[in-house]
């Protein structure tokens, strides 16, 4: 039996602050920082040592990892940052209040930007202040495959590519494997390990900093059991098909 650990990032400024966040950088609130060092600790109980682990290039992400980590003694373990495993970029709405948007747009159509499979937010270019071609993070990236704005359905493209083509393969290969990433990048993977259909895929929510332990056949992708680390955070999983 192969396992699989993914945990979103704890509790973020904006998080708090109710804005949309995407691809904006904001750290960890002291509250994300308990959530994370939670899901070290849960980890360490469970005895899990960790091959290798898997991040975004986002801080709230990055942040998450290294303090799980260092709740497990295992700062040692080769770790792997990738744009791709970033959060959902929410293009015209970054930044700006969610409750704001509601009362502004109504609740019907902020549903459908956050929770549509394939509707993407209003989209920005290159010159908008929070379009990652103006983010020294990314200049090594082909301007061109950065987003200004994405759905669900777009950031899955994204991510599963780089999933089944640098992840998977160490899944298959018994590797027992740690990824800090985001709500809708790790339904991405949920999507994918749990064959979700499109329509469904939006309800799942995966809450923060709380650690998904998921059991694989081993040399297969098959999931044969999963369950949230903190029960008392725990959010309905799909079923296991």
């Amino acid at each position: 039996m192969t396992k699989l650990v993914l945990v979103r990032h704890g509790q973020s400024e904006w998080n708090l602050q109710n804005r949309f966040t995407g691809w904006v950088d904001g750290d960890l609130t002291k509250k994300g920082k308990r959530e994370a060092k939670l899901g070290g600790k849960l980890l360490a109980q469970e005895g899990l040592r960790f091959d290798e682990a898997y991040t975004s290039y986002l801080t709230r992400a990055v942040r998450t990892l290294w303090i799980a980590l260092r709740g497990l003694d295992q700062c040692y373990i080769p770790v792997t940052k990738d744009w791709r495993l970033n959060e959902r970029h929410y293009g015209g709405l970054t930044g700006l209040n969610k409750q704001e948007m509601r009362d502004k747009h109504g609740d019907e159509q902020v549903h459908i930007w956050r929770r549509s499979y394939d509707i993407p937010p209003p989209l920005i270019g290159p010159e908008h202040e929070y379009h990652p071609a103006n983010d020294p993070r990314y200049a090594g990236i082909d301007p061109a495959v950065l987003p200004g704005g994405e759905s669900l359905k777009l950031t899955l493209e994204r991510v599963l590519p780089y999933f089944e083509t640098e992840i998977a393969p160490k899944i298959k290969a018994g590797q027992t494997l740690l990824i800090s990433a985001h709500g809708n990048s790790l339904r991405a993977l949920l999507k994918q390990l749990f064959n979700v259909p499109d329509a469904k895929i939006p309800g799942y929510e995966v809450p923060t900093g709380n650690p998904l332990l998921i059991e694989l056949e081993d040399g297969t992708l098959n999931v044969t059991g999963a369950r949230y680390l903190d029960d008392s955070r725990a959010k309905p999983l799909p079923p296991i098909t």
